[in-house]
């Protein structure tokens, strides 16, 4: 059933002033929040037009994105030239991220459902896409998925895109992606950017369409003898996970003894007060981004209770916690970017408080006693929504720059992983 929370996300979110520039299409990779919500808060920081695709056509975990609508969509978004298209590959192509690993479809089928982006480009508009390489062993063509990102990256060579991202999703140990990743970055022309992950690369587009100047950013890690360990789902050392995330969003890292106007601070793990007191240090001198990638999917609670006490989240250029780490490295960089480029202050404020609710709160908090107050069966039922509501009551409201409440919550994909929920200013 189609939940009235999605229903009411503004098609067109409008930021009178703001240069036409800024405009843009959104095509996300599927409906989960992070894909999609996430992404577009971000844009809507500095843009005064975000087209994101109906959530209601896009994939779920049962069932592909509504393909004919989908593509009527996109076609229907008539545009003055000039008009970046952001857009997921896997969700035209296979109806999604979940779909692509097992799509029954053949490379010249997947390819002709990707042809309406040839019409696009033939229009002169610019367009920003990505596509994934499945994780294993989920993905039951590697050979078809492999082929038609081959021919991506050639639509990328012949101005098809303006910009193609290749991403591998979820490269646990024996996983062929990172090996596929690196033939295809081989001669790959110079609009073409190879790195790991998947639900955050929307958001790395989004900032590198809207905000294309280069910026600088300082990076410390809190454990820095460990930056050039393997980390988990990536398949490369987390320090080159971070240099090509930041590249992904259009940073070049600042070298030893050089200033950025932003300091990109990696939790890695070690002492966690040790680490909000050196983040509280750094935010006195500019602006600081803080990425907790010590755990998968969830925040430190140590680290941003005692980040919170010191009143420093509020302040921060952008934070993540709620995935991978390449994850939270594209959103958070992606954030921070446009927070660079002049973000409006209350939407600012209102994408921190959103990020901390979901990163930190429910990542770390509210997840876990869900699943002791509901088995998985039951997240999609009514009943879900006034648990979660009376289990984060303690939490609301947050006070950040602004007041926020706690209005609405769900699970859209009928599993705790992710909630979709609603924050209200309160006076």
């Amino acid at each position: 059933m189609i939940r009235r929370r999605f229903l009411t996300l503004s098609l067109t979110i409008l930021l009178l002033g703001a240069p036409a520039a800024q405009a843009q299409i959104l095509l996300p990779l599927d409906s989960r929040p992070a894909t999609s919500t996430l992404p577009a808060d971000i844009a809507g920081l500095i843009s005064p037009d975000v087209r994101l695709a109906p959530q209601w056509l896009l994939g779920v975990a049962s069932h592909g994105a509504d393909a004919p609508a989908l593509e009527a969509w996109l076609t229907a978004q008539t545009t003055p030239q000039g008009l970046p298209l952001i857009v997921s590959l896997d969700a035209l192509a296979y109806g999604g991220l979940v779909q692509s690993r097992t799509s029954p479809l053949s490379a010249e089928e997947a390819l002709s459902k990707l042809a309406v982006l040839r019409s696009k480009a033939a229009q002169q508009q610019p367009i920003y896409a990505f596509i994934t390489l499945p994780r294993s062993p989920d993905a039951t063509d590697r050979a078809r998925n492999l082929a038609v990102a081959r021919e991506m990256v050639a639509w990328a060579a012949d101005g098809t895109f303006k910009e193609l991202h290749v991403t591998w999703d979820d490269a646990l140990p024996g996983s062929p992606a990172p090996q596929e990743g690196a033939a295809l970055a081989q001669g790959a022309p110079a609009n073409v950017l190879v790195y790991p992950g998947a639900d955050e690369v929307l958001s790395s587009l989004v900032a590198r369409a809207l905000s294309p100047e280069p910026a600088r950013v300082k990076v410390e890690y809190s454990l820095p003898d460990k930056a050039g360990a393997v980390i988990k789902y990536e398949g490369i050392a987390l320090s080159r996970s971070v240099a090509l995330h930041a590249q992904a969003t259009g940073f070049t890292l600042a070298g030893a003894g050089e200033s950025a106007p932003l300091t990109l601070y990696v939790y890695n793990g070690g002492d966690a007060r040790k680490s909000a007191l050196r983040i509280s240090a750094l935010l006195r001198r500019g602006k600081v981004a803080v990425v907790d990638v010590n755990a998968v999917n969830q925040g430190n609670p140590a680290l941003w209770t005692d980040l919170t006490t010191l009143r420093r989240p509020e302040n921060l250029a952008a934070l993540a916690a709620w995935g991978t780490p390449g994850n939270n490295l594209g959103s958070a960089l992606a954030h921070a970017k446009l927070d660079l480029s002049g973000a409006d202050p209350d939407r600012q404020d209102a994408l921190l408080a959103r990020e901390y609710t979901n990163d930190v709160i429910y990542s770390a908090q509210l997840r876990p006693q869900i699943r002791k107050a509901l088995p998985e069966t039951q997240l999609g039922t009514p009943k879900a929504s006034q648990v979660i509501l009376s289990l984060a009551r303690k939490d609301f409201p947050l006070h950040f720059a602004n007041t926020y409440a706690l209005t609405d919550a769900s699970f859209p994909w009928d599993r705790s992983f992710e909630w979709q929920f609603d924050l209200k200013r309160v006076p």
